[in-house]
Formats: structure tokens, sequence, C-alpha cells
């Protein structure tokens, strides 16, 4: 059996596969686990800069949960007694979506096609969104009588608004990635032809820049979110204070005076 995720590091850069193309990249446990496992190496490895998340085939980022083998352990459950089976939320679901908003680098979706349910919070979860012209997304937690998992609930009204994000969890619609562009999901929006050559660039341009700011930008964005005003302006004054430090703010300004690119270290 092909590997359900692939891993591959070069030149600073992550590129973690989805790989079930045959099942539209239906996460199956074993999916699951290989994407929060290699999500979490990214993370923890010092020569990773930048991850690049995408999807093997033309049809689907990921669909979300594998219904196939979701009803097979949800009629285990029935029979062992169990709820075994939803716990994967706090198993897969949750410590991916952690390790995505939280790890200390940019992670850029690269999104082929559908974006469903779990797949559609993978992708809202990401730093930055390429999206071919032919994608599309999907909340589609109620057409299988369920709530948002996968941090949609956070993600999606603060991408679209309350009101938006309530009538796309209330009544699950495809929605083109032209009109999600329009609406500020996508960051940059490509032919479907030119996604791979797209996403590839922009995390290969991240992975190469000033690595400690932009997770600096990162976590000022996360704490901002959910604070005040003054509180934000102090961890701004924290994290500038780091940023400063490092040596990457050393070279940007010594290159910048030279009239040079900067030749970025990540430290």
């Amino acid at each position: 059996m092909a590997d359900t995720v692939l891993y591959e590091v070069a030149d600073g850069l992550a590129t973690i596969t989805i790989n079930r193309p045959e099942a539209m990249n239906a996460m199956n446990v074993a999916a699951k686990v290989a994407l929060r496992d290699a999500l979490l190496a990214s993370a923890a490895d010092p020569a990773v800069r930048g991850v690049l998340l995408t999807a093997a085939g033309d049809r689907a980022f990921c669909v979300g949960q594998d219904l196939k083998e979701h009803t097979a352990l949800l009629e285990a459950d029935r029979a062992a007694g169990s709820g075994d089976t939803m716990s994967t939320v706090r198993e897969h679901y949750n410590p991916i979506l952690r390790a995505i908003t939280e790890m200390p680098k940019p992670v850029v979706a690269g999104v082929n096609g559908i974006a469903a349910g779990a797949g559609l919070g993978f992708v809202l979860a990401a730093d930055y969104r390429v999206v071919a012209d032919t994608a599309a997304f999907n909340t589609s937690f109620a057409g299988v009588a369920l709530t948002a998992d996968s941090g949609v609930s956070w993600t999606l009204p603060r991408l679209v608004g309350r009101s938006r994000a309530t009538d796309l969890l209330l009544f699950p619609r495809s929605v083109p990635a032209r009109e999600a562009h329009e609406w500020g999901l996508v960051n940059r929006l490509v032919p479907a032809a030119d996604l791979a050559a797209e996403s590839a660039a922009v995390a290969r341009a991240l992975a190469s820049g000033p690595t400690l700011a932009y997770a600096a930008i990162k976590e000022s964005l996360a704490y901002g979110a959910g604070h005040s005003l003054a509180e934000t302006l102090e961890r701004e004054d924290e994290l500038q204070s780091r940023a400063g430090a490092s040596e990457d703010h050393t070279i940007a300004v010594r290159a910048f005076l030279a009239k040079e690119k900067p030749e970025y270290v990540g430290r």
C-alpha cells in the first residue's frame, strides 16, 4: 500500500503531501496519524524553515473524514458499547491543527481541488493559501449530522465573518475558488496547471526568508485575535525585541544599506 502521507525535506522546505487520491484524499486513521506525525516532525526539525502542505491528484485536496472507515468504526463501537471512534478529534485533528498554527515556521497550503470538512480546516489553518482556480471549499459537517472540528469554528468566522460562517456551516455548499478568493479565504488564485509550481515557489520563498520574524508574525496575529489592543502592543514589544536580536535582522539591515539581496540563515 502506498504511503498515505508523503514527507520530503529539501533546502529548508518540508513538503507534506496527502496521498490518497483514489479516495479524494479522505482521512483514514493511517493518514491522520501520518499527517500529524509529519507536521510535528517538521515543527521540531531545525533544518526545516517552511512547510508546503498539499495533496496528490487533481480532484481533491482533502474531503475530510474517510466515511467508509468511519462507518465501520462506528458499528464496532456500537457492538462494543464504546465511543472510541469520536476520540479522533482529540487524538488526531486537534494535534494536526495545533501543529500547523503553533509551529514557528510558515505553512503554505497548495489547494489542488475540493477541500471539505477537516480538509477545509487544514487549509484555513495554514498561514498562506495558494489555490487552483478549479478548487472549491465546503464545510460539509452538518451534511453528515456533525458539528465543526479541525478549528473551522474558530478560523472560518475570523476570515469571512460570523454571519457568513453560520450560513456555510448550517447549509453546506461547495464554494468555488473564485468566490472564496473574493471572500478572503484565498491568498493567491492560480490556474490549475500552475498550482504545483506556484505553491512550491511561494513555500520556497518563505523557507529562505527570516524564519524568526515569520514565527513572531504568526504569534502576534494569533495573540491579537484574542486580546485587547493594549495587551497586543505589549506582546508586539516583546516579539520585536526578539526579532531585533536575531542574526537575520542584522543581515537584512546590512543588505538594505548595501543595496543587496539578504541571504537569511533562519536564526
